[in-house]
């Protein structure tokens, strides 16, 4: 089996990147990629526990560029996680993240529920690699009695266009592209059926974009269907992943159950060779 699309806790997931290594083993997953937001800071730990247990680690991230005031998310495979630029780039792109934490702290406290980020933001000076974002922001309104779980969180107050909601501040989906190529890697567009903005495919895979994330937890057959088709209508390959992050969530039974096709993982390595 083999999932592409996976976050630990140095992002928004909420296993340690051995733990979530060994987990993706133990189901039978034997090639994986950690891919957490604007960061590859579980990349060394994840890639031992790979290496002792038999499993092949792709090198992966995921970077949120904007378009319109819209988050889009692209996927990175086969990057150099350690490069120069790569690390540069994304030290922008953390802090940036700070900053809407905090944003979105203020307009919480406006709506009646205030909260304290505090000690998100000194977790995020102590552990500079890791990124924090609005999921860490939900797990402190679970704790303080404002909502049941993350989902519920989204659904009423974090989710676009909902009322805690802050739009981000970014680089454009081109950029994060070239970003992604620069460090060595393919990049692929994360979900697009949560995206629903099948207009910007032609345009991304003429800036580079090699492949469309069509297997993933929240596409059902049809979308399926639908993504592969344009992939193929585009020139593209097709990732996948569950894009788990935890027990938890309408993605908690996703992982080993969402995988890639083997034939479709050795395009894309192809791509990055």
């Amino acid at each position: 089996m083999i999932d592409l699309h996976l976050h630990t806790t140095a992002s928004d997931g909420t296993l340690a990147p051995a733990e979530l290594v060994a987990r993706a083993a133990s189901i039978g997953i034997t090639i994986l990629s950690v891919t957490d937001h604007d960061t590859t800071d579980g990349f060394d730990e994840a890639s031992a526990t790979a290496a002792r247990l038999g499993v092949t680690l792709v090198a992966g991230i995921e970077v949120t560029a904007v378009e319109n005031a819209r988050d889009v998310h692209i996927l990175g495979y086969f990057i150099d996680p350690h490069a120069s630029p790569l690390a540069e780039f994304l030290t922008r792109q953390r802090a940036d993240r700070v900053l809407r934490v905090v944003r979105i702290a203020e307009r919480l406290r406006a709506l009646g529920c205030p909260i304290d980020v505090e000690p998100l933001l000194h977790a995020a000076a102590r552990h500079p690699g890791r990124s924090i974002g609005r999921p860490q922001i939900a797990d402190v309104l679970i704790r303080s009695g404002y909502a049941r779980d993350r989902d519920d969180v989204f659904d009423r107050l974090l989710g676009d266009a909902k009322p805690g909601f802050v739009p981000r501040a970014g680089e454009a989906p081109e950029r994060i592209i070239d970003v992604i190529r620069n460090a060595g890697g393919i990049a692929s567009l994360a979900h697009p059926g949560l995206l629903r903005k099948d207009d910007v495919i032609p345009r991304l895979a003429r800036a580079g974009l090699a492949a469309l994330e069509v297997c993933h937890s929240d596409h059902d057959a049809d979308a399926e269907r639908h993504y592969r088709e344009l992939a193929a209508a585009n020139g593209l390959a097709v990732s996948g992943g569950s894009d788990y992050h935890g027990d938890f969530g309408r993605r908690e039974s996703a992982l080993g159950r969402v995988t890639l096709p083997q034939a479709d993982f050795d395009r894309l390595r192809a791509l990055a060779a």
